[in-house]
């Protein structure tokens, strides 16, 4: 959430910042809200003030003289006044809501490195790790390749909808070691802890890291059943978009010690998006889905360090891909493709030969104090110090789902064959290659 005394001390700087991100900043609709809160404020305030003064002097009164006419009649102000300012509470915190509804609709800013620009061509390549390779047969993609491996999509279709999938087999094998494989070496040589958290979460949640209001529509609700189905003031429950969202709550309303500084979480969890944009060539096969699964990692730390960390955290994705010997390019989004919550953004883009593309495969975003300020997430150096805001990071490490997809397409071998990268072999029970389904229990 933007800092409302920025938006108070220098709105138009602020609006001209935010056209950079393709977002109107509506000048004139929040000087109207403020004049207004301003002006039931301050008669709020002048009721509380003139009431406190009569209820003074009326215990004055009862101490010192035996005057009943006077004091019944200052009671009955005090009681109108008490009336006028229920009603005028209620103006103020509708207006505050309002106030509040308006800073929550606004992006953050982006960072002075983030580069300017709206579009996706407008995105600058930092680096780029060696030449894709080049096969002697003409590559197939995941989907054509993992058919004759074990994964289903028709299956998942008649079970729930388009835009799921079924894995058998050795790929669903496959599937469950790149979880593994990715939290052990986040865990072992990032030093990260690992958490397991709910899939469900509430409101508050998703209004504390940025998904609501911006993304309702891209989340899915949970609607219960048994007596709570018609309770209409019941709170609505989501399934997570990604498991960052129950990682940073655990820190909501909390006050952080400073030496706990830097917090590194890890967390695997199924991602649940309905993504109602995505069309064409992102919804086939497992590219693009409504449940897929990724393995997170979540830094809180302290304002001075953010983007050092950054640094830090887009290493720790890299090693992964390094360890895998898949191909990658870095990707410094501009400042009309970085998400709402985040001030700078990395993707790392993964090669696929099948497509002869690169595909995002992870992003890292520093959201700075934005996403803590939502959640009231602060750290105290000491006990003089005032407390201040920490600033949160987030990145796929990795999207499990892709880079299934990336193996297949990268290891794949001319008779259909698919070739495990060997520091997966340990969790994968001997098994060092994926080949065609032919035994009948997989065929179903």
């Amino acid at each position: 959430m933007i800092d409302i005394k920025l938006l108070r001390k220098n709105i138009n700087t602020i609006a001209s910042i935010l056209l950079t991100r393709n977002f109107f900043l509506d000048v004139n609709e929040f000087h109207k809200i403020e004049l207004e809160r301003k002006k039931i404020q301050l008669y709020t305030e002048n009721l509380r003030n003139k009431r406190k003064k009569i209820s003074h002097k009326i215990g004055q009164m009862k101490g010192t003289i035996n005057n009943k006419d006077i004091i019944t009649s200052m009671t009955e102000k005090v009681i109108k006044i008490g009336n006028d300012l229920k009603s005028s509470s209620e103006k103020l915190k509708k207006i505050q809501l309002k106030l509040n509804k308006f800073i929550l609709s606004i992006p953050n800013l982006p960072h002075k490195t983030t580069p300017i620009g709206l579009k996706e061509s407008d995105n600058l390549e930092l680096r780029k790790i060696s030449n894709p390779p080049i096969l002697n047969f003409v590559a197939k993609d995941h989907v054509d390749l993992g058919i004759e491996l074990g994964l289903d999509l028709d299956s998942a279709i008649q079970i729930t909808s388009a835009r799921f999938s079924v894995l058998k087999g050795d790929i669903a094998s496959l599937h469950r070691a790149l979880t593994q494989f990715m939290l052990n070496t986040h865990i072992n040589d990032h030093g990260y802890t690992e958490c397991y958290i709910p899939y469900i979460v509430n409101e508050n949640s998703l209004y504390g890291t940025g998904q609501l209001p911006k993304f309702e529509e891209d989340l899915f609700i949970v609607k219960r059943g048994g007596e709570n189905e018609n309770k209409v003031n019941e709170k609505l429950l989501y399934l997570i978009p990604t498991s960052e969202v129950p990682l940073l709550n655990l820190f909501r309303n909390k006050i952080i010690c400073f030496d706990m500084l830097p917090i590194k979480l890890t967390a695997y969890s199924p991602c649940f998006r309905s993504e109602s944009k995505s069309y064409g060539s992102d919804t086939r096969g497992i590219i693009r889905q409504h449940q897929f699964d990724k393995v997170e990692i979540v830094q809180i730390v302290n304002p001075d360090d953010s983007y050092h960390v950054l640094e830090e955290m887009l290493e720790h994705v890299e090693n992964i891909l390094k360890k895998l010997g898949l191909v990658y390019r870095i990707i410094t989004l501009c400042t009309g493709q970085i998400g709402f919550s985040a001030a700078k953004t990395f993707d790392i883009e993964v090669w696929l030969p099948g497509q002869n593309i690169y595909r995002e495969i992870s992003s890292i975003s520093n959201c700075e104090d934005f996403q803590a300020r939502r959640l009231k997430s602060r750290f105290r150096k000491n006990k003089e110090k005032k407390q201040e805001m920490v600033h949160t990071l987030n990145g796929s490490g990795l999207a499990v789902g892709r880079t299934l997809v990336a193996l297949l397409e990268n290891f794949q071998r001319k008779d259909g064959s698919v070739d495990i990268p060997s520091v997966l072999h340990p969790y994968m029970n001997g098994v060092t290659s994926l080949k065609k389904i032919t035994n009948k229990k997989y065929i179903f």
